[in-house]
């Protein structure tokens, strides 16, 4: 095939790899098409993929089979994680692309050290600065979400100044750097800075603005592939980048809206540091109640709110809830899941988990929608979750003041399944636990929710 039909052949298979990523982004904003779009944006990859290992550019492959056999001894065992590890996965499924965007930058910035232009030294200053803050920003997010660090902020005084002064070094140096291309000597400094600027970005985070640090740390590895593209000349980088990293933005918003909260505040605040109150130091009693008085107070209701946290990420219970929906279900009882936007430790966890248990999506209601319910909730049946029930975000001296939560205790009868009394990720305590109306149901989600299951089974059974 001549050159010239060849690259025809390219740029339509490029054309269409880049209407399959806007399809796939369309596609994945609805449960009903999810499926669709994942297909669509792996066929768009892959055919991206393949036209550019066809590039007549191209003249050897040896380093790339080893870089794919690397990736592919990397990505087949993070693939196989555990639900509850898909958090931290997806953090380092960030740094990993940011990685690549880095070096990729680098390796420009030396191959063309003798005739690069400033125009060009721009573009690969920006792109190495962002791909090296995500890359370790993203190790430091999933070091906390795997609990290999501590999940609190750790804070310091003039802790801002100092982050953004070295922010400030790394943009210097770029700028430098763009002035005199050929001043190789600062390109590394510039890169160092830029990965301790990550590190420094992530660490003061609490736990709790986790979610919204994956979504953000996604649309900065978004705009490093954007930028690379700009670098390497390729349009379908270009596209496939802009559209990660404004869709990441994007989210990024609309969670620090449903948690009432800036971007200033998630990046520079100290949210989630724990707090030590007169009434988390004296210990205060609670209710508890067995599987059996569970299942006889559900069975007396008419309208039952599940309420899902990581709690049931952690004990898998998803498939147990679905049971726990049927039964109800059928005794008449009108059944719903409350789903906060911020449950979880990622965008979206509670609808995935529940998903996968084949959970009926119109049962799957927002917070909006379902806070002005409770009042008419006969139980409220809370499956692990913590901070976002939790009643002191109605209070002006709380660490989570303001935080939009859902409206549990608002419930005629509240039973909370739980470990321990253990706080959540905000490290704070929770009063929901201790109200009369709340019973604490004490031990693993699954099994617990298996008692109930077998209980309610028994009396239909008897009855």
């Amino acid at each position: 095939m001549n050159p010239a039909a060849l690259q025809q052949y390219l740029d339509f298979a490029y054309i269409v790899a880049v209407v399959l990523f806007i399809l796939a982004l369309k596609w994945l904003s609805s449960p009903v098409s999810a499926r669709r779009g994942v297909l669509a944006g792996e066929i768009a990859a892959a055919l991206a993929v393949i036209a550019t290992l066809n590039n007549p550019e191209l003249v050897a492959y040896k380093w790339i089979v080893i870089a794919l056999i690397i990736g592919a001894g990397i990505g087949i065992p993070l693939g196989m994680v555990k639900i509850t590890a898909v958090p931290q996965r997806t953090a380092l499924s960030h740094a990993f692309g940011a990685l690549s965007a880095a070096m990729i930058g680098i390796a420009e910035y030396y191959v063309g050290l003798g005739h690069i232009s400033r125009f060009e030294m721009g573009e690969i200053g920006m792109e190495v600065i962002i791909g090296s803050l995500t890359f370790t920003g993203s190790l430091i997010a999933a070091g906390k979400l795997q609990e290999l660090l501590p999940q609190r902020p750790i804070v310091y005084k003039g802790q801002n100044i100092v982050s953004l002064s070295v922010l400030g070094a790394a943009v210097v140096l770029a700028v430098a750097l763009v002035v005199h291309p050929q001043h190789a000597v600062l390109f590394p400094v510039m890169v160092i800075v830029a990965l301790v600027f990550g590190v420094m970005l992530v660490t003061p985070i609490g736990g709790a603005d986790m979610p919204t640090v994956i979504s953000l740390l996604n649309s900065y590895a978004g705009f490093s592939a954007a930028l690379l593209g700009f670098v390497l000349n390729s349009k379908v980088l270009i596209v496939a980048g802009a559209l990660d990293g404004s869709s990441g933005f994007i989210l990024s918003v609309i969670m620090c809206r449903a948690m009432n909260r800036s971007f200033t505040n998630v990046l520079f605040g100290a949210f989630g540091t724990v707090q030590v109150s007169v009434k988390e130091s004296v210990a205060r009693p609670v209710r508890s109640a067995s599987a059996e008085e569970a299942a006889e107070i559900l069975d007396a209701a008419r309208k039952v709110v599940i309420v899902p946290g990581y709690g049931m990420a952690v004990a898998q219970a998803q498939h147990k809830l679905r049971e726990l929906h049927d039964i109800l279900t059928k005794r008449g009882i009108e059944v719903s899941f409350a789903i906060h936007p911020v449950a979880g430790r990622m965008p979206g966890h509670m609808n995935v988990l529940l998903a996968e248990a084949d959970v009926p999506y119109d049962k799957l209601i927002e917070m909006d929608e379902i806070n002005p319910e409770f009042p008419r909730t006969d139980v409220a049946l809370v499956i692990g979750a913590n901070d976002v029930v939790n009643p002191a975000a109605r209070e002006k001296d709380s660490p989570i003041s303001g935080m939009p939560i859902l409206n549990v205790y608002e419930a005629q009868t509240i039973m909370v399944i739980k470990r321990s009394m253990n706080p959540g990720f905000a490290g704070i305590d929770n009063d929901l636990y201790y109200l009369d109306k709340t019973l604490m149901l004490f031990g693993d989600a699954k099994s617990f929710v298996s008692g109930i299951v077998k209980e309610l089974n028994a009396v239909t059974a008897g009855g």
